[in-house]
């Protein structure tokens, strides 16, 4: 085995800063890099176009594609299809609740947007298992939704797409750093739940 340090590109590969310095560090600094990286992508998005490219649960699916990209839960497939149940259990819960034109009030929450708040919820949290597809930011997606802050069809496009963007985001850096990021799933270790 060489143990000598490498040079070039192949210097900044994730193993082999990890194997020159601490994993803690080297860990704290690439996942908060490339998650400010990410999300200000994003964000140039949002502002360039006016629209909801940024939203409170990329940024812990930004937490999972950089701290822990070889957990199942940061897998694309993971990713994408857990906010895609997140999205439309909210909209659903929405609908048979009647708020789906109904703007948010979070300072005067009746029981109907509670009643959707859990609907969401339930939905999600029920549904990930089925579809082998636990990713829990989308807990906070469905509540976006179920909460009428995000509501409209183009809005959750808008969100799927944004999923998609930071997703695409995550396999481009990943695999840059020398990571085995998935290219679609990474089935659960023996010892994982996820």
């Amino acid at each position: 085995m060489n143990d000598r340090p490498r040079h070039g590109i192949a210097a900044l590969q994730f193993d082999e800063l990890v194997r020159r310095y601490p994993e803690r560090a080297v860990r704290a600094i690439y996942s908060g890099l490339n998650s400010f990286i990410s999300l200000g992508l994003m964000a140039i998005i949002a502002y360039t176009t006016n629209a909801p490219f940024v939203f409170p649960s990329l940024g812990p699916t930004a937490f999972l594609l950089f701290y822990t990209p070889r957990s199942a839960s940061a897998s694309p497939h993971n990713s994408l299809i857990g906010h895609l149940i997140g999205v439309l259990a909210g909209w659903f819960a929405l609908a048979v609740t009647g708020l789906l034109s109904t703007p948010p009030d979070l300072e005067s929450i009746g029981p109907n947007r509670i009643l959707a708040s859990a609907i969401a919820l339930g939905l999600t949290c029920g549904l990930m298992p089925v579809f082998n597809a636990a990713h829990p930011p989308a807990g906070a997606t469905t509540l976006i939704v179920a909460l009428g802050l995000l509501r409209t069809p183009p809005q959750l496009g808008i969100m799927m797409l944004a999923v998609l963007v930071i997703v695409i985001q995550g396999f481009v850096i990943n695999r840059m750093a020398g990571i085995p990021y998935p290219l679609w799933h990474r089935p659960p270790r023996d010892n994982e739940t996820t």
